[in-house]
């Protein structure tokens, strides 16, 4: 195979001993580089005036002008004594016109010899080809870096879900709208950030390792400190630390933070996560669904340009007043079963046995309506719907509502059958959250491994006083995954978690 191999050839679908080859010949070519002193890799910097966008987006103003532009070969046509090139890089491509009389003998033979993937530094005078497109008419051409590898072929590209999840590195070369996705993840969290400062939110940092992990209904990972000889836990919620701030007198926080529960992968679930969670003294849930409604319309807005979004083929409307139900009534509307009947367990247990609807023996009323609503209301929530006012028995963390004791001032957000937000208004109780927390320790020792444990120094914290409080947690992923039209959470984290690929 010779050594000055086309684009055409490594388009091609290759055996296993090609592709050998074509790799060897790659360090070949770096070999000699290196042999006449011209090693890519001894080059520490290179200076650009322009990205493709500002080039593309000014031409008018630009023409005519010497640039430094630099990026990764994506595309070579070499005939002749002319060439044409596209790199890619951080805002998109842009096209390069390399001629031999403008760059000289010996550098156009050496760019004739570079390879798809490598990454080089131009200089050159921005204009219009015959054909219309903005380029850069190079006047030198240096190697930056050499690409040892060789990327996914034009046509085909690249896209083995395992393999770009794998390796996001390549994903990212060659599958431009992954990159955007990533672009707008960074931009909706800036969003985030920006409305909680506009309401004078104070953005804090709490521990990830924690002795007692708290906060939410998830399996933690476990590990040890050595120095302490402590068992410890990655944590599982920021709620618990975020609370004791505001019993310190932070009347607004917040934090956007990695989370990590230690169960299974999906297209919904990783076992770590982004998770933005707040607290606001002095107001309750319905302050809460007021913030979660105008934060997410603001992040829409700002990032999209509309608060109307497609989401796997269905129009979702921000725009509109989110629709608000509570639990049993959601329960009575897409099934036209009335739990505000049902007086005692005894009674849950036999409708569920009647539904079908699976149940473990220790549940209690409050855990049988959950049930019944993941069932048969769930999947029927598409557009924005606050589903309101939860059983205790699935609510440790959440006050009770004063008209009826058996259910808590708690909602859980639902778009596209999704949950997206889980809120309330915090039980500032210290009494009721002891027996409550003592409840979860009877789950726990039943089997439960999800149940909160009891949190002394944090019970300590309530007896001081905490102000009344409403709070709200919010899956950044998922609503991530919302705005970019992303079907697995996959594919709104840069290094989703992999089993380890088999030898």
């Amino acid at each position: 195979m010779s050594k000055d191999t086309n684009n055409k050839v490594e388009n091609e679908i290759l055996s296993g001993q090609e592709l050998n080859e074509l790799l060897q010949i790659r360090r070949d070519k770096l070999t000699e580089l290196q042999e006449k002193g011209k090693d890519p890799f001894q080059i520490t910097k290179y200076d650009t005036t322009h990205r493709s966008k500002d080039i593309i987006d000014n031409f008018e103003s630009l023409e005519g002008e010497e640039v430094k532009i630099a990026g990764r070969i994506m595309t070579k046509r070499n005939m002749g004594k002319a060439s044409f090139c596209h790199i890619s890089d951080r805002d998109g491509q842009i096209q390069s016109y390399v001629r031999k009389d403008q760059i000289g003998d010996e550098s156009y033979d050496e760019f004739k010899h570079y390879d798809l993937g490598d990454i080089v530094g131009i200089t050159g005078v921005i204009f219009k080809t015959q054909k219309g497109e903005i380029s850069v008419k190079a006047r030198e051409v240096i190697l930056l870096s050499k690409s040892l590898q060789i990327l996914p072929e034009k046509y085909h590209g690249l896209k083995d879900m395992d393999t770009r999840y794998r390796q996001r590195y390549l994903d990212l070369i060659v599958n431009p709208e992954v990159k955007d996705t990533f672009l707008k993840r960074s931009k909706i969290i800036k969003e985030i950030r920006s409305f909680l400062d506009g309401r004078e939110f104070l953005e804090v940092e709490t521990p990830v390792l924690l002795s007692i992990p708290g906060g939410a209904a998830a399996k933690p990972f476990d590990t040890h400190h050595n120095a302490l000889d402590l068992p410890m836990h990655l944590r599982i919620s920021l709620e618990l630390p975020l609370k004791r701030l505001i019993v310190g007198g932070f009347e607004r926080v917040y934090e956007i933070g990695r989370v990590f529960r230690n169960e299974g992968l999906s297209i919904r679930h990783n076992p770590e996560f982004t998770l933005l969670e707040l607290y606001q003294a002095y107001t309750d849930y319905y302050g809460m669904m007021e913030i979660t409604e105008s934060l997410i319309r603001s992040v829409a807005q700002n990032v999209l340009g509309t608060t109307t979004v497609i989401y796997d083929d269905v129009e979702i409307d921000l725009g509109k007043p989110f629709e608000k139900l509570t639990m049993v009534d959601a329960i009575k509307k897409y099934a036209d079963i009335d739990f505000n009947t049902i007086k005692t367990d005894d009674e849950a247990h036999a409708l569920a046995k009647k539904h079908d609807v699976h149940i473990e023996k220790h549940y209690k009323k409050g855990e049988i309506i959950e049930a019944f609503f993941e069932k048969f209301a769930e999947e029927n929530l598409v557009q924005p719907t606050f589903i309101m006012d939860y059983p205790v028995e699935v609510s440790p963390l959440a006050k009770r509502k004063p008209e009826d004791p058996a259910y808590t001032e708690r909602f859980e957000l639902f778009i596209t059958k999704r949950e997206f937000a889980n809120a309330f208004s915090e039980l500032n109780d210290p009494i009721d959250q002891r027996s409550r927390f003592k409840y979860q320790e009877e789950l726990k020792a039943a089997g439960d491994e999800e149940a909160n444990s009891v949190d002394d120094d944090f019970l300590m914290a309530l007896e001081y006083g905490m102000p009344p409080t409403g709070g709200l947690g919010i899956g950044v992923d998922r609503l991530i995954m919302l705005l970019t039209d992303s079907y697995s959470i996959r594919d709104v984290l840069l290094f989703p978690t992999m089993k380890p690929k088999a030898e």
